[in-house]
């Protein structure tokens, strides 16, 4: 069947016991067992939860894997990735992260025995060059956040699988959507459900995607035995959301691209980092391994306090954290999602000071595109 069919139907299928054509919010914490050792298949609900059973399924089809898991935020589904890892074992990782995930490696992690490398994995040689005798896992964002970098997944899966390393993939930007790292040969896909998943701004989660059994098997008893869980009710809103996320990931990139090409043409703006435009370096990859260029998008602007004019002067765009509802929300990275990485570290990356990031949401374009005109009419 095709995406948007599988992303209605796959996992909620009619309650049997009633005929709801919207699977129910299962919110109970255990459930009653017909004698000792004999049960419907659920014992408690940090092991297995009905809502959450039908979004890991629907989510595993998305994406084309065998097994899927749902986590308490996105951040808790890498960890559990990070998991499958014991003490002494390297990671090469992408230069540009997440400042979350950054975080999470160089002051968590780090601190358990693991030591990690971070490379520009849009150089495929780079990465095989960082890899160690006891490299285990690449793990890679792409586009990254926030200056939308791409990484030829095939390429990297080659080496990866070439050495015997597991790869894992961030897909939170694109969504299985727009973008499937599991069919150009990566292991693992990783997602912050709060974001295009969910798509509106009403939930936190995370997932985990995979194909191999062992992999699942493993993930499987490192989310029951960590507990890091999706609750039913957050379960029921992802479901809700996937439902209209092939007509919202359509939306989400005519809207980027009509408002990177304004951006692009407006006098005040330095720079634009978007995939779907042809000045971007990695434009015919993106065109290759996405299916569109989707909602994100930053610019530079050429100064913090550029930058501050056009975020205080927005009126229709959501001056807000995270990415991927239906609303614009816009940011400035250096103090926001990406505060936790060192400045000078921040500027190696192209992440100044003046750079602001758009999650372009579905409004009409031409409110968004007039709401940024007059915002970047302050700076002067």
């Amino acid at each position: 069947m095709g995406f948007a069919t599988d992303a209605i139907h796959i996992g909620q299928e009619p309650d049997p016991a009633t005929g709801a054509i919207i699977v129910p919010i299962y919110q109970t914490s255990t459930f009653v067992q017909e004698e000792l050792g004999k049960h419907k298949g659920y014992e408690y609900a940090r092991t297995s939860n009905p809502t959450r059973a039908a979004l890991e399924r629907n989510l595993a089809r998305l994406e084309g894997g065998a097994a899927g898991f749902a986590f308490a935020s996105g951040m808790a589904a890498a960890n559990a990735v990070m998991t499958l890892l014991k003490a002494g074992d390297h990671v090469v990782a992408g230069h540009n992260l997440y400042g979350g995930t950054y975080r999470l490696f160089e002051r968590v992690l780090g601190d358990f025995g693991l030591s990690f490398s971070y490379v520009n994995t849009c150089r495929p040689d780079g990465v095989e060059a960082a890899l160690r005798p006891n490299t285990r896992l690449i793990f890679i964002e792409t586009p990254t956040n926030p200056v939308m970098e791409i990484t030829d997944i095939a390429a990297v899966a080659r080496i990866a699988r070439s050495h015997g390393i597991l790869l894992a993939v961030d897909n939170t930007f694109m969504s299985p959507y727009l973008q499937r790292p599991l069919d150009h040969g990566a292991d693992i896909v990783i997602h912050s459900t709060t974001k295009y998943l969910n798509g509106h701004s009403d939930g936190v989660g995370g997932a985990v995607i995979v194909n191999d059994a062992a992999l699942a098997e493993r993930l499987r008893f490192i989310q029951n035995a960590a507990g890091a869980v999706l609750g039913p009710f957050d379960s029921w809103l992802v479901l809700r959301g996937v439902k209209t996320l092939a007509l919202r990931m359509e939306q989400h990139s005519r809207n980027g691209l009509a408002v990177a090409e304004y951006l692009e043409r407006h006098p005040r703006v330095k720079t634009v980092h978007y995939p779907g435009l042809r000045s971007h370096p990695q434009h015919e990859l993106a065109q290759r391994q996405m299916r569109g260029p989707g909602g994100m998008l930053s610019f530079e602007t050429g100064s913090l306090e550029n930058a501050k004019a056009v975020l205080k002067s927005v009126r229709l765009c959501s001056l807000a954290e995270s990415l991927g509802g239906v609303e614009t929300l816009i940011s400035h990275p250096a103090s926001m999602t990406h505060a936790s990485v060192p400045p000078e570290r921040r500027r190696q990356l192209g992440i100044t000071d003046g750079l602001v990031r758009l999650s372009v949401g579905i409004e009409d374009v031409d409110d968004l595109i007039a709401d940024l005109d007059q915002a970047l009419a302050a700076i002067t």
